[in-house]
């Protein structure tokens, strides 16, 4: 009974230990900057890398809280340094819901695939959570705010669909494929310490 008791304290220390860390680095990565790599005529981010590291280690409560953090920060950062698409951010439907369900289909895809290789497991899981992330907050605005952002864009509100989603795969791709990168050898690199 103790011994039980003993390894569920260990095991909600060690989660809330992961949850610190990552959120931690989401909100670092937010803050100075890094989180954002500028490509030609996009900017990807990689702030939903700790979402998809954390539920892949973690479990998906663990993956969830870090988004739910994730879009928190998002919401918090468009009320003190807005632009032209805060009003969109500012609603957590747009920026926490999407967050959170990046915990849920990383760890998911991860834990129900069927592929032997566990690199390409987690690069599978990376590009459903990567994914998740952009097409989920893009359909957030695009649902909800559709005429507010062809009228911010200056564009005809029949094309809002056509020019959201085009941000969706221009954005969309590098980021899956920058996340697959960085993920793949952090988290066999985490494996392999808590395996010692």
């Amino acid at each position: 009974m103790i011994n039980n008791t003993m390894k569920l304290r260990r095991i909600k220390t060690s989660e809330l230990t992961t949850i610190g860390m990552l959120s931690a680095v989401c909100v670092v990565l937010g803050l100075t900057g890094y989180g954002f790599i500028p490509l030609p005529g996009a900017k990807a981010t990689i702030m939903h890398i700790p979402v998809i590291i954390g539920s892949i280690i973690g479990g998906p409560m663990v993956g969830m809280t870090i988004g739910f953090i994730f879009g928190i920060f998002s919401i918090m950062q468009n009320i003190t340094t807005p632009n032209i698409l805060s009003f969109a951010f500012i609603n957590p439907l747009v920026s926490v819901l999407p967050r959170v369900l990046i915990g849920l289909t990383s760890y998911y895809v991860y834990k129900l695939s069927y592929i032997k290789k566990d690199s390409v497991r987690i690069g599978l899981a990376t590009i459903v959570g990567s994914l998740t992330n952009t097409f989920g907050v893009l359909t957030m605005v695009y649902v909800l705010y559709a005429a507010k952002f062809a009228a911010s864009k200056g564009i005809d509100p029949s094309i809002a669909a056509k020019t959201i989603y085009g941000i969706a795969i221009i954005n969309g791709v590098p980021e899956a494929i920058i996340a697959t990168v960085i993920t793949i050898p952090v988290i066999i690199a985490i494996k392999k310490i808590k395996r010692r």
